[in-house]
């Protein structure tokens, strides 16, 4: 296993302009954005005359909180790894993308647009023309759905909330993939995959961005430390004779990268492959800082 640091890079609709005492500045097209980040535990570069020209400034109150807002729109679009997206500040201070996540799409591009039976506008020979089937569980706004999709991959985007899947439907939109082969599934994670076993359905690839506390749409109760051991032991199951790769990211559940690395050594051992894992970052613009973000591990075959 090799550990890795991820980190995307400033682009031109989105940087990350300064961080420090916990907050970060982030601008999204032409709207800036500071909200609470407990990883920047350090000083800020920049003094507080750049920070108060944030149109949105995110304060925890109880368990959500409040945007303080100076003419903050209440929707924009901005373009994001060949892609793009709505952005809509919600009162969880979440903004409808995670910029870390650019890396672990390139990635997952790259490997299935060797896949895809189309070579720019050529059909490849039909003895190596399949499209992968990938699945994303708990797929928030689409970003990993549509780089498969984009990629050329037939794609089932699950997900509790009816508001992320409208939204991921929206982003799909915006980037002229609304008639990609995307299934857009509203459901609680294990109900559906425990469904698609008893089906037979078989997928080259899966995703997974498991939160560490979360509810269902019929009120199931999902809790990484009681629930994710379940969901990994039930992927080989899905998973077709010759798959791909697993992706496992993590955002604010605690553990080390190793923890999930751990439980993809049973694909490594079944179908050979390597498998990476380490943490996700995101560039300080000008500072030469990183801000970590998440975590992650891959297999591939």
């Amino acid at each position: 296993m090799e550990r890795l640091t991820l980190t995307t890079n400033v682009s031109k609709d989105y940087e990350l302009l300064d961080t420090g005492r916990e907050e970060k500045l982030e601008r999204y097209g032409d709207v800036l954005l500071a909200r609470p980040d407990p990883q920047a535990l350090w000083e800020k570069h920049l003094g507080e005359g750049e920070w108060a020209k944030a149109q949105g400034r995110f304060e925890r109150q109880g368990k959500e909180g409040v945007w303080h807002t100076n003419n903050l729109p209440k929707e924009w679009t901005i373009e994001f790894g060949g892609l793009k997206f709505l952005i809509k500040p919600t009162s969880f201070k979440h903004t409808g993308i995670f910029p870390e996540q650019l890396s672990n799409w390139e990635w997952m591009a790259d490997i299935l647009r060797k896949t895809s039976p189309l070579q720019g506008d050529i059909p490849r020979p039909s003895a190596e023309s399949f499209s992968a089937n990938v699945l994303n569980l708990f797929g928030y706004t689409g970003g990993a759905t549509l780089a498969a999709a984009k990629a050329g991959a037939q794609v089932t985007h699950v997900d509790a909330s009816k508001t992320a899947v409208a939204w991921a439907r929206q982003n799909a939109e915006l980037s002229g993939l609304k008639d990609a082969p995307v299934r857009w599934i509203t459901e609680d994670v294990l109900t559906f995959v425990k469904r698609e076993i008893k089906r037979g359905t078989k997928y080259d690839a899966v995703v997974m961005d498991p939160p560490a506390f979360g509810h269902g749409p019929e009120g199931e109760l999902w809790k990484i430390e009681e629930d994710f051991l379940e969901l990994i032991k039930l992927l080989p199951q899905l998973l077709s004779d010759n798959p791909l790769f697993v992706l496992i990211n993590g955002y604010a559940a605690g553990y080390s990268p190793l923890a999930f690395a751990y439980n993809l050594e049973q694909f490594e051992k079944q179908f050979g492959g390597s498998i990476e894992y380490g943490d996700l970052s995101i560039e300080e613009k000008g500072s030469g800082r990183a801000l970590p973000c998440g975590i992650f591990a891959r297999w591939v075959r």
